[in-house]
């Protein structure tokens, strides 16, 4: 074996094994650091990207899940608004009847065509005041609803307006209408029942909408959580692994220092030649 000052092959080995054993470790304490086995694409480029484009269609899923929760709303303000004007019909149904009997004095009369334009015009105002957002469902010409159904913005979920103001096509009583005399208090009874009728099968529609919005909405969340975890399985790093590796490299690390030292020692093996 040759001896030389200028050159200490065994030092090089140690001192390049010792630069892989650091280099290691360096990653290992950036995994633990950030939880990650693929933090950037320099880490692993086709890993990264795919996680980077799950990702961000788990973030738009955000906005889908803004939309459908902003229709569920304004639809359960329109069907409160339909089952207080539902209840609303029913009471002055009950007014007519009471109007429409043949026996009952002047002032009684008046005081039902009284309280059933009191309610009439309880309409509305509950129909004016439906709006949720500014967006309002049962007023005339009201506004549909558009909800967003995936990240991209090509499918939507639609629900249609129902029209509960007064003459509206639902509810067929106009806003002078009265029960005043026996005749108007008579036909207003029909008039109520196909009113009630009418607005029953539009809160029904209102009602269906809504719970296609839920069910949707359901699905959306399922699906953001899917695309987390498949993100998490694609970066994510194995903590417990990572943890056993760094206790070796550590090992690994401090035995190359000391490899290295006795490796720079050699030399000064030639010193007691020339003693």
């Amino acid at each position: 074996m040759a001896f030389s000052v200028n050159t200490n092959a065994g030092a090089l080995v140690a001192l390049e094994n010792l630069t892989s054993t650091q280099s290691q470790l360096q990653q290992v304490q950036a995994r633990i650091n950030t939880g990650l086995a693929v933090s950037s694409a320099k880490d692993d480029g086709a890993t990264w990207a795919i996680a980077q484009n799950q990702r961000a269609q788990s973030s738009s899923l955000d906005q889908v899940k803004a939309s459908l929760q902003r229709g569920q709303s304004t639809l359960d303000v329109g069907i409160a608004a339909g089952t207080q004007i539902s209840d609303i019909l029913s009471t002055m149904k009950t007014k007519a009847l009471a109007a429409s009997d043949s026996g009952l004095d002047t002032a009684s009369r008046a005081a039902l065509n009284e309280d059933f334009k009191s309610l009439r015009d309880q309409i509305t105002t509950i129909v004016t005041n439906a709006d949720f957002n500014g967006t309002n469902v049962v007023k005339n010409g009201g506004n549909n609803i558009y909800a967003l159904a995936n990240a991209d913005g090509t499918s939507k979920i639609t629900v249609l307006a129902q029209d509960l103001s007064l003459a509206g096509g639902n509810v067929t009583v106009a806003s002078t209408d009265t029960i005043g005399t026996v005749t108007t208090a008579s036909a207003m009874i029909a008039t109520l029942q196909t009113s009630i009728n009418n607005v029953s099968a539009a809160l029904a529609k209102l009602g269906t909408g809504s719970k296609a919005l839920d069910s949707h909405l359901t699905f959306v969340s399922k699906l953001q959580d899917t695309l987390d975890t498949g993100v998490g399985n694609l970066v994510d790093a194995d903590l417990a692994k990572e943890s056993a590796k760094l206790q070796a490299l550590q090992t690994k690390q401090q035995l190359g220092i000391q490899a290295l030292s006795i490796a720079n020692s050699s030399t000064s093996i030639l010193l007691g030649l020339f003693r």
